[in-house]
């Protein structure tokens, strides 16, 4: 059984509970969402398992879950980007976010939001249990994407995709180009 930490408004920690308990509720738990470009300037893009229990078969950012109990960020993206896209890459943490969004199935995604981003060339090895595919995707051929087929993205990535290009270019100038 996977559990996820209850937060407050502030991000102070105030409990556990079993994660599908937490998306039924909706119950406001930590989360994170890594964003990993490369040296192109493309976002690595994941779609998500079809076996996945929310939002399967969506497109969504390279990484994101939750952070075990007793977990720093930095340990909870290192751990998760490794094992559901084979990779690691130093990341940084830009901004926070609360977001509440229904992702079917009766389940809402509550979530106190650290966004990660970083850069590498790799090639992932993704993990097939997570993730369907993945690619690195141009910010202008993405844009256009997210606007013409919306319904084919996880809600959290459209919540956040503008404000964390903004939160990059100022990490990644070259995306400014």
């Amino acid at each position: 059984m996977e559990f996820v930490i209850l937060v407050d408004n502030n991000d102070h920690q105030i409990g556990l509970m079993e994660k599908q308990a937490a998306h039924i509720g909706p119950h406001l738990h930590r989360a994170f969402s890594i964003f990993i470009f490369n040296s192109k300037g493309e976002l690595l893009m994941q779609q998500r398992a079809l076996s996945k229990y929310h939002s399967p078969g969506l497109w969504t950012n390279t990484c994101c879950s939750h952070p075990r109990d007793g977990e720093t960020l930095e340990e909870a993206t290192s751990r998760r980007l490794w094992e559901e896209m084979g990779m690691r890459c130093e990341m940084h943490e830009v901004y926070t976010f609360i977001y509440k969004a229904p992702v079917g199935q009766g389940l809402t995604e509550h979530e106190f939001d650290h966004v990660f981003i970083g850069q590498s060339d790799d090639i992932p090895c993704i993990n097939t249990e997570e993730v369907a595919s993945w690619k690195y995707v141009s910010i202008d051929a993405l844009s256009k994407d997210l606007e013409l087929y919306p319904n084919h993205y996880t809600e959290w990535f459209k919540i956040t995709f503008e404000e964390m290009l903004h939160h990059a270019k100022s990490v990644f100038p070259h995306l400014n180009q």
